[in-house]
């Protein structure tokens, strides 16, 4: 081949690493906390408690119910605080619950990931506050959550904006952050970490799956699919 060929391009892709929240890097639930947690602190009225818990038990059983419904029972009865004073409320509720039930295990993936070079990003259907200090918890690069509306002088409807991050959603936002963050066609999803059957979607697309202590419909797919299970705990 003489000098003056032209040299394929070769295109340099980024791997990207992904972590569900909720059961995976925290022993818990975060949706299931702060209620209780909003309630005690008296900014969840008695009316919306127990719209959550029929919303929870239509869940556990697999009736019919709308994903977005125990987000806005919450976002309503915070609405009317300033988006500032509500950003406070989650800031402490992260600090005051969620810091002790971090996985360890959690920590030490996205450091090893990044020293191998990979972008990492947390994805939940939490609410994006909470998304944001777990991220900054963790270290990752970026964090993709559930996002609640705002009206045009910024202050909080009580809706749901777009999409509750779950299932197939999550493909989707890791997608549109990647493609933002990094760039179209210069990603690949390689690593991806999840607990629940909701993170299906996102583990078929990654080339390294791994479930973290799944629930039994996860278990059975890990299983037929060969995933590696990772049993990470709290020390």
């Amino acid at each position: 081949m003489s000098q003056d060929t032209p040299q394929p391009h070769t295109v340099q892709t980024r791997s990207v690493a992904v972590f569900d929240y909720d059961g995976t890097c925290i022993d818990g639930q975060s949706g299931l906390l702060i209620a209780r947690w909003l309630l005690r602190k008296k900014y969840l009225s008695l009316r919306s408690a127990a719209g959550l818990a029929w919303w929870g038990f239509r869940y556990k059983l697999h009736l019919p119910y709308r994903e977005e419904r125990s987000r806005e029972l919450i976002f309503h009865d915070l609405a009317h605080l300033e988006p500032e004073q509500i950003h406070s409320i989650m800031v402490d509720f992260h600090r005051e619950v969620l810091l002790p039930l971090y996985r360890p295990a959690a920590l030490r993936e996205v450091s090893k990931r990044h020293e191998e070079g990979c972008a990492t990003v947390i994805i939940s259907a939490t609410f994006e506050d909470i998304a944001q200090e777990a991220s900054l918890y963790l270290g990752t690069d970026g964090f993709v959550a559930t996002q609640m509306e705002r009206d045009e002088h910024g202050h909080y409807t009580g809706n749901v904006l777009g999409k509750v991050i779950t299932d197939e959603a999550k493909v989707e936002a890791v997608t549109q952050w990647a493609d933002k963050f990094i760039g179209k066609d210069s990603w690949n999803l390689v690593y991806a970490y999840g607990d629940h059957h909701s993170d299906i979607d996102l583990l078929i697309e990654a080339a390294h799956p791994v479930a973290v202590r799944p629930g039994p419909t996860l278990r059975k797919t890990a299983h037929k699919k060969h995933w590696p299970i990772a049993d990470w705990k709290v020390d």
